[in-house]
Protein backbone atom coordinates (compact mmCIF):
# COMPACT_ATOMS: atom_id res chain seq x y z
CA UNK A 1 0.00 0.00 0.00
CA UNK A 2 2.77 2.49 0.97
CA UNK A 3 4.70 1.83 -2.18
CA UNK A 4 1.59 2.79 -3.97
CA UNK A 5 0.91 5.63 -2.80
CA UNK A 6 4.64 6.58 -3.57
CA UNK A 7 4.33 5.54 -6.92
CA UNK A 8 0.97 7.10 -6.83
CA UNK A 9 2.87 10.73 -5.69
CA UNK A 10 5.69 10.52 -7.87
CA UNK A 11 3.62 10.48 -11.11
CA UNK A 12 1.49 13.27 -9.72
CA UNK A 13 3.44 15.96 -10.69
CA UNK A 14 4.51 14.80 -14.63
CA UNK A 15 0.54 13.88 -15.08
CA UNK A 16 0.08 17.46 -13.99
CA UNK A 17 2.25 19.30 -14.73
CA UNK A 18 2.69 20.95 -11.47
CA UNK A 19 5.25 22.31 -9.21
CA UNK A 20 3.13 22.76 -5.96
CA UNK A 21 2.55 18.70 -6.44
CA UNK A 22 6.27 18.25 -7.07
CA UNK A 23 6.84 20.13 -3.89
CA UNK A 24 4.24 18.37 -2.02
CA UNK A 25 5.75 15.20 -3.12
CA UNK A 26 9.13 16.36 -1.55
CA UNK A 27 7.22 15.90 1.50
CA UNK A 28 5.20 12.48 1.41
CA UNK A 29 8.08 10.16 1.90
CA UNK A 30 9.46 11.96 5.45
CA UNK A 31 5.79 11.66 6.43
CA UNK A 32 5.21 8.05 4.95
CA UNK A 33 8.53 6.41 6.88
CA UNK A 34 7.76 8.79 10.02
CA UNK A 35 4.42 6.68 9.78
CA UNK A 36 6.05 3.13 8.88
CA UNK A 37 7.99 3.70 12.05
CA UNK A 38 5.32 4.59 14.40
CA UNK A 39 3.05 1.67 12.93
CA UNK A 40 5.61 -0.75 13.80
CA UNK A 41 6.16 0.10 16.97
CA UNK A 42 2.70 -0.04 17.66
CA UNK A 43 2.40 -3.81 15.65
CA UNK A 44 5.31 -5.08 17.78
CA UNK A 45 3.24 -4.25 21.10
CA UNK A 46 0.15 -5.34 20.28
CA UNK A 47 0.51 -8.12 17.84
CA UNK A 48 1.60 -11.66 18.90
CA UNK A 49 4.58 -12.75 16.68
CA UNK A 50 5.07 -9.19 14.96
CA UNK A 51 9.00 -9.17 16.26
CA UNK A 52 9.24 -12.62 14.52
CA UNK A 53 8.09 -11.46 11.32
CA UNK A 54 9.98 -8.21 11.19
CA UNK A 55 12.94 -10.45 11.49
CA UNK A 56 12.62 -12.79 8.87
CA UNK A 57 10.80 -9.26 6.47
CA UNK A 58 13.80 -7.34 6.64
CA UNK A 59 12.44 -4.83 3.36
CA UNK A 60 9.27 -2.88 4.22
CA UNK A 61 8.76 -1.07 1.20
CA UNK A 62 11.23 -1.08 -1.58
CA UNK A 63 12.68 -4.47 -1.74
CA UNK A 64 16.42 -4.80 -1.58
CA UNK A 65 16.60 -1.15 -0.79
CA UNK A 66 14.03 -0.03 1.99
Amino acid sequence: MYAATILLFLTMPLILGSFVSFLIFLVYPIIISKRIKNEEKVLEKELLGYAEYKERVKYKVIPFVW
